[in-house]
């Protein structure tokens, strides 16, 4: 029994929670409010989201005895943010369904890894890239009204990445919350310590929506969650099988979907924190690090409502800010696949720029355009490159190695 009360389990799995929270539960509450959510119906989001992470990652844990850990989709709320922007909240459920059944289709049938082979690399981390770098740019417009609170979270940033990089985005926080304390920017009485309650909302499907926000939310939270999440797991030498995870992830979501669920996905960057020694020397052992992270998970997900009281009593520049330095890296890492190889430049750069634009044709989102103007152009350039068919294309596409997807 002592085993389970380990204090470096205890320790890994609550610092799994702050870090995944105080980095990107704002972008969260960004694309609620894209929706129009109302106050409850941000509670029971963040309701649904807590007990699904809790319980996905107790369950898979300990059936696996290896640190899976479960997640939101941080990419994926990013594109919310744009995405969700002119929907009603129903229509926003319904997106959230028609990804998470994709999302279950693709473990169930084995298709995951086949399917995302069609998909060049770079391109979808351009599209990534195009999603995110607005978040980027509001770190630094956010200076413009609160040039002192933005400041100080920006070097305190810089500095825990130099001095404990594993908590730099925490520091930042922290530091943005003493300095708008100091300045009277904080409303405490917006505070409220109850249990959330979740709200079942009805799913509407529309093409448009399907199309333009869940397909790019599908590919996002596969291309950008699960496959860095199984390469986590691998790396660090556990062979827990990927299509049952996948599976897992999607019915997950198919179940808290209509309580604002947006998606569910394999953890990597936090994963790692349960993976490390720290956590326990014993690799055997430190799985457990993952079912107190879904302990601490569920008691977030419980009082849903008291983390949305504590983020709105924060001034919006902060809020904005958190969520720029916490993108940052995956705003660099974006880039950085979509530009690294010469040949696949232009077509990056075309999906970079489109799903930048915020561009809407029929009513579909710039991800969903970006994404297809990226493709075309990659089929083109290469087949003049190359003088092979457009299907001959495709194929080699299919036929990357395993490698590219983090399996063996």
């Amino acid at each position: 029994m002592g085993n389970y009360f380990k204090i470096s389990h205890i320790t890994s799995g609550f610092i799994v929670v702050l870090v995944g929270y105080s980095s990107s539960v704002a972008i969260i509450f960004q694309a609620a409010s894209a929706a129009g959510a109302t106050p409850a119906e941000l509670a029971s989001w963040m309701w649904a989201l807590g007990i699904g992470m809790g319980v996905s990652s107790i369950a898979l844990s300990l059936r696996y005895r290896s640190p899976t850990l479960t997640a939101w989709s941080t990419p994926g709320a990013a594109l919310l943010v744009t995405g969700l922007s002119g929907l009603g909240m129903n229509e926003a459920i319904g997106v959230f369904l028609f990804s998470s059944m994709l999302i279950t289709l693709c473990g169930i049938t084995g298709w995951f890894q086949k399917a995302m082979h069609y998909i060049p690399r770079h391109i979808a981390a351009a599209m990534l890239g195009g999603i995110l770098v607005r978040f980027g740019m509001d770190l630094f417009t956010s200076m413009q009204s609160q040039l002192l609170l933005v400041a100080i979270m920006f070097l305190t940033f810089w500095l825990g990445r130099i001095a404990l990089p594993r908590y730099s985005v925490p520091f930042a926080l922290l530091a943005g919350i003493a300095c708008a304390g100091f300045q009277g920017l904080l409303h405490l009485e917006l505070l409220e310590w109850s249990p959330a309650r979740p709200m079942l909302m009805t799913p509407e499907f529309t093409l448009s929506s399907v199309i333009g926000v869940g397909i790019p939310l599908f590919i996002v939270t596969m291309t950008s969650q699960n496959i860095p999440g199984l390469a986590v797991l691998q790396a660090n030498g556990y062979d827990t099988p990927a299509s049952p995870l996948i599976s897992w992830t999607g019915i997950t979501g198919l179940l808290l979907g209509p309580f604002g669920g947006y998606s569910f996905n394999l953890a990597a960057i936090t994963a790692a924190i349960c993976m490390s020694r720290d956590a326990d020397p014993d690799p055997g052992k430190r799985y457990l690090a993952s079912v107190w992270a879904g302990v601490f998970y569920l008691i977030t997900g419980v009082f849903g409502a008291t983390v949305v009281g504590l983020f709105a009593a924060f001034p919006l520049e902060l809020v904005a800010a958190i969520a720029g330095l916490a993108l940052l890296g995956t705003i660099g890492n974006s880039l950085a696949g979509a530009l690294a190889a010469e040949s696949g430049r232009e077509a990056a750069l075309v999906t970079f720029l489109c799903t930048a634009s915020g561009t809407s044709f029929l009513g579909i989102g710039s991800a969903f355009w970006g994404l297809a103007l990226g493709i075309v152009v990659h089929f083109l350039i290469t087949r003049r490159r190359t003088g092979i068919s457009g299907t001959e294309i495709i194929a080699r596409t299919a036929a990357q190695p395993a490698a590219d997807t983090g399996r063996p």
